[in-house]
């Protein structure tokens, strides 16, 4: 197994013993591949073969879902539009055991059914009718596949159809797909929230969210299953426990209820040796600098907000130090770069950013600017 550790949580492994005697290795599962990410500050807590190319399976519609949701959100369609059921989606499925919505020919169905269908039924027709739908033909919304996964951070992964049906040029990465979950709870967290549901009525039948961690963990609210005969039994899941939440992509397992359950050991190995610190932000500032020529003399400045993953107890040897480069003239804008903070944890500095102003300060009346100016003449 390769044990990935962060950049950050090395720096605290090699600044002594105390955290390191308490990060045990993470569990031994039987995958091909795996990666626990942080959701808050997108660390890798630990993988295995976290970049290997590796088949996403269904695991591929919820960079479709992604991208329904941002189109609506664009305004370029609407959950209310019928879709046109083609023959090709219709035969998605129709002659082998491949999920599918059970949807007719030539029918029109609303796109909020289908795509509840593609999230909890993993319907590959309702797949191919909405990437249809959004792009003309499949092939077309494999390129807008393509050019969201590249915007998205998805560096090494390519996509050819919409359902995830197996094919040499169709590929990602446990790294990338976590990368996906975390922008699609990011984004749209409301629309998000389907992924948890258990079951879904359409056409009479009625048919179970395949994601049993579901059940195992009532932090559990996603993401997506996976399965074919080369890529094996595969889960992108999601949990959140009280304010924190991890991502967990696990690619090519034995069983459907091992999938689920080498997520949860992972889940369980992260919440219990590792914690968030929350830092920073425009309501929190760090400190308060002198301001010449403007229309205020004072001036909050700080961090934008930010998370930091840590072994579990290193909240309390965090260490924040700023530099003000001054002196500080108006105007000043929003966010203008004004110095540097380090911070800093078991006296080692794991994150340098820079120091904003959290407000912005016009410049002053002329009366103003002058008398700032004799004062700063006899300061120096």
């Amino acid at each position: 197994m390769k044990f990935n550790v962060p950049a950050l949580l090395l720096a605290l492994v090699l600044a002594g013993p105390a955290f390191a005697a308490k990060i045990p290795d993470p569990p031994a599962i039987d995958a091909r591949s795996w990666v626990l990410m942080d959701y808050a500050s997108g660390e890798v807590l630990a993988e295995k073969n976290g970049d290997a190319r590796a088949e996403p399976a269904s695991i591929t519609k919820v960079l479709l879902s992604y991208i329904v949701y941002d189109e609506i959100k664009k305004g370029r369609i609407k959950w209310t539009d019928e879709v046109l059921i083609s023959e090709k989606a219709w035969r998605q499925g129709k002659d082998s055991s491949e999920s599918r919505m059970f949807l007719n020919i030539g029918s029109k169905v609303k796109l909020e059914d289908l795509v509840h269908g593609i999230v909890i039924q993993s319907g590959n027709d309702a797949s191919v009718a909405v990437a249809e739908h959004l792009a003309g033909s499949e092939d077309a919304f494999a390129e807008l596949m393509n050019q969201y996964a590249q915007k998205l951070g998805m560096k090494n992964s390519h996509f050819t159809n919409a359902p995830g049906l197996p094919d040499p040029d169709h590929y990602s990465t446990p790294h990338d797909l976590a990368i996906l979950g975390r922008a699609l709870i990011r984004d749209f967290p409301e629309d998000y929230k389907v992924y948890a549901q258990r079951e879904f009525l359409y056409n009479g039948i009625k048919q179970g969210n395949r994601n049993i961690l579901l059940d195992m963990d009532r932090g559990a609210d996603g993401i997506k299953t996976g399965h074919t005969s080369s890529a094996g039994f595969c889960l992108l899941s999601s949990v959140k426990r009280e304010d924190r939440r991890l991502i967990a992509a696990v690619m090519g397992t034995p069983s459907m209820k091992y999938r689920a359950q080498a997520s949860l050991e992972l889940m369980n190995w992260g919440f219990r040796f590792f914690e968030n610190a929350a830092m920073f932000g425009p309501d929190k500032p760090l400190a308060t600098v002198r301001v010449w020529k403007g229309a205020e003399p004072q001036l909050a400045v700080g961090a934008q907000s930010m998370s930091l993953l840590l072994p579990r107890g290193g909240k309390d040897t965090i260490q924040v130090k700023t530099q003000v480069n001054e002196p500080v003239l108006a105007p000043v804008a929003l966010n203008q770069t004004l110095g540097s903070i380090e911070v800093s944890v078991e006296g080692k500095v794991v994150r340098k950013l820079p120091l904003v102003a959290l407000k912005e300060v016009p410049a002053g009346s002329l009366f103003q600017r002058l008398s700032d100016q004799v004062r700063m003449w006899i300061a120096n």
